[in-house]
């Protein structure tokens, strides 16, 4: 007969922290977001860390290019989705890991006699507004100059003119030599105010380029996630069906991370397809989902996968729960996985990280799942309704609205993420529908984050591993539930203050 699971599926609405001791050092500003993302040795530190523990969903209406970028700006990691061809998805991999870096390899560039018309199609197709002149026209040619947005218009120049015609030629350029250090490079971006630094190796050959942007955006945004190179850092979607051609081309447009996605993780599919992963490319981290229990978690583990995503059903925008009848409530799910997940490391000093992923309705749930264990959390509602996210931005009679769409809705119909049988979706598993527009994803997502960091002074908590260990939570009442929300009536309007 069917086993009976004894335990009740719970949500996070059921839990509350409880307040620890507050000391003197713990503070806001002394809070510590850090968190691993792929397997390593207990004890010693993963080959890639998440500055701010945040990644947003494998999702057509979530993780465009755009934002990728703003995400990793703020110390999280985007999972491009995967529901199109291989050559787009390693197109969009490429515009975040070309858009900023210390020593940017040029990937606008232009041969002397190019027409101006051809150097438009370049800056449109790149976005970017300074390409390099070299030689061949290649990213490492010969260095002749630089031409910039700034000099040249289209309505007043002949788009038919050459390049060399609105160059600013080497011999009157800025330019370093190839055993510069990046802080000297943008002190002389300061002291000799330059826009931008090219960096020459033998015979004149282009290496690199240094924008002061650059410097600037780093100074602005402090918690970055960035690679050895500084580039920002940039994750995947992949599934088990064409994985063998997709990974290929999604490391060599540069990908940081990679994550099997699937609306059900416990597979000899997914078994095989990790295996094979880790088999042809050890280096890359690759994670495995998802899973609601314990047993699952340790099957994707001893199959190689680097993270485990947790969660079936809980998305706001998922139906699987009611299509199919499987699934569990995310608490219940991310507690049983902690366990499975402390005791394989017990038993083989690995430590292979945890994504919460869906259930999360209100920023509290955040602060929940990573008290409960989970080391990060990856999230689709919430990160659609910024400007970034794909969906678009609508007006309605309460205000403008983000279009939203699941997966396994007929918009998307991502039939290689469900397994219902052949290469079409048969029915929903996801719907269509709209989110509360939110705004810019750096307002809303640095609100989030200070309300996770005095959660955690709160519970006298500075790193989230202190948290983890620390944490005492306790269920709730549907009294005390109803006890938590305010109980007055609202202001229409803003108080007048004299």
């Amino acid at each position: 007969m069917a086993q009976i699971i004894s335990e009740v599926s719970r949500t996070f609405n059921e839990f509350l922290l409880l307040p620890n001791r507050t000391r003197t050092d713990c503070s806001a500003a002394t809070v510590d977001l850090r968190t691993p993302l792929a397997r390593h040795i207990a004890g010693e530190a993963s080959a890639i860390e998440l500055q701010s523990p945040f990644t947003s969903a494998i999702m057509q209406a979530v993780s465009t290019p755009d934002l990728a970028i703003a995400l990793a700006r703020n110390g999280g990691l985007s999972f491009l989705h995967h529901n199109q061809p291989i050559q787009d998805q390693a197109a969009a991999v490429r515009q975040v890991k070309n858009f900023k870096a210390g020593f940017v390899t040029s990937d606008t560039n232009v041969r002397p006699d190019d027409s101006l018309s051809l150097l438009v199609d370049v800056m449109r197709r790149t976005g970017h507004s300074t390409a390099a002149v070299t030689h061949d026209g290649t990213a490492t040619g010969r260095l002749l100059g630089l031409v910039t947005s700034r000099d040249f218009h289209p309505q007043c120049h002949d788009l038919d003119g050459p390049v060399s015609g609105r160059m600013t030629a080497i011999a009157d350029l800025a330019h370093a030599g190839p055993d510069i250090t990046l802080s000297e490079a943008n002190a002389r971006l300061w002291d000799e105010r330059l826009d931008c630094l090219p960096v020459l190796a033998t015979e004149g050959h282009l290496q690199h380029l240094v924008f002061r942007s650059d410097y600037a955006d780093n100074k602005r945004y402090p918690h970055q996630g960035v690679d050895a190179a500084k580039r920002l850092r940039v994750g995947a979607g992949i599934n088990t069906h064409d994985y063998q051609e997709r990974v290929p081309a999604l490391l060599e447009a540069g990908v940081d991370a990679l994550c099997f996605d699937s609306s059900d993780g416990y597979s000899d599919w997914q078994a095989q397809a990790l295996t094979w992963v880790k088999k042809h490319y050890p280096e890359i981290p690759v994670g495995g989902g998802n899973v609601v229990d314990g047993e699952a978690f340790t099957f994707l583990a001893e199959s190689g996968a680097d993270f485990v995503k947790v969660g079936v059903g809980g998305g706001s925008i998922c139906i699987t729960r009611d299509q199919k009848g499987i699934g569990r409530g995310q608490a219940s799910a991310v507690l049983d996985v902690v366990a499975a997940r402390d005791a394989f490391r017990e038993r083989t000093g690995e430590y292979v990280p945890i994504c919460s992923d869906g259930g999360l309705v209100h920023d509290y749930h955040v602060a929940l799942a990573l008290a409960m264990g989970a080391d990060f959390v990856m999230m689709g509602r919430y990160f659609a309704r910024f400007d970034q996210a794909a969906g678009a931005k609508l007006p309605t009679r309460d205000g403008f609205v983000k279009e939203y769409w699941g997966e396994g809705s007929n918009r998307a119909r991502n039939w290689q993420r469900y397994g219902q049988g052949g290469q079409e979706l048969i029915f929903e598993e996801g719907v269509d529908g709209y989110v509360p527009y939110a705004g810019d994803l750096n307002e809303g997502l640095a609100l989030t984050i200070a309300k996770l960091k005095t959660t955690m002074v709160s519970c006298g908590s500075t790193t989230l591993q202190e948290f983890q260990s620390t944490a005492r939570l306790t269920l709730v009442s549907d009294q005390s539930f109803q006890e938590s929300h305010a109980n007055i009536t609202l202001r229409d309007t803003p108080a007048t203050v004299s």
